[in-house]
């Protein structure tokens, strides 16, 4: 069985820890209250805030921009705002997964806890086993799985938003550090040679 979580840092390189803070986890699931899941929180105190590949930002709770906190508290207040009603079959959340209706940072609802500048938006479902839906074009898909297989899986190129969806890039995994100031400059490089 694949450890995927290893198969992720192997791609991405050594991890940086730059903001790790046991602190900002505790302060932010309080003020959730839900825990994240345990792996998604070893990718993201290794490396976040970054952008992969061009395309997926993961955020940090411990930074002052590009905070994971703020970030999720405008996604919960963003998609709460949409209406569901008028949607087709099979664009329709609540029908594709069994809502009875769509709640957003709710212990039973789901949490954006990463997205794109494609336009993807990737939901934790909290309770149970590992479970997140992607929001890409008007369409949802569900991956029951961990984030760092459905993060494994996005970075070697498979459809992880749903048909049509993947963002392949051969050879090594692109990483790029998001600015922490109006004045930084930030300077893409790459992972380990994946032979891809």
């Amino acid at each position: 069985m694949t450890d995927y979580l290893a198969a992720v840092m192997a791609m991405l390189g050594p991890p940086e820890h730059r903001f790790g803070d046991p602190a900002a986890w505790d302060r932010l699931h309080a003020e959730l209250g839900v825990e994240l899941p345990p792996d998604y929180r070893v990718l993201v105190d290794a490396y976040a805030p970054i952008q992969l590949n061009g395309h997926l930002y993961l955020l940090h709770p411990a930074t002052e921009r590009w905070n994971l906190g703020e970030d999720i508290r405008q996604g919960v207040l963003a998609w709460s705002d949409v209406s569901w009603d008028g949607l087709d079959a099979d664009e329709d959340p609540r029908q594709l997964f069994g809502f009875a209706e769509m709640r957003f940072g709710t212990p039973d609802g789901l949490w954006p806890i990463a997205g794109t500048d494609r336009g993807e938006a990737v939901f934790y479902v909290h309770g149970g086993q590992p479970r997140f839906l992607v929001s890409y074009d008007e369409t949802w898909e569900e991956y029951r799985m961990s984030f760092a297989e459905w993060l494994y899986r996005y970075l070697v190129g498979e459809d992880m938003a749903g048909p049509h969806s993947a963002a392949f890039y051969p050879g090594p995994v692109r990483l790029e550090h998001l600015p922490m100031s109006a004045e930084d400059r930030t300077e893409p490089w790459y992972g380990p040679d994946r032979g891809m």
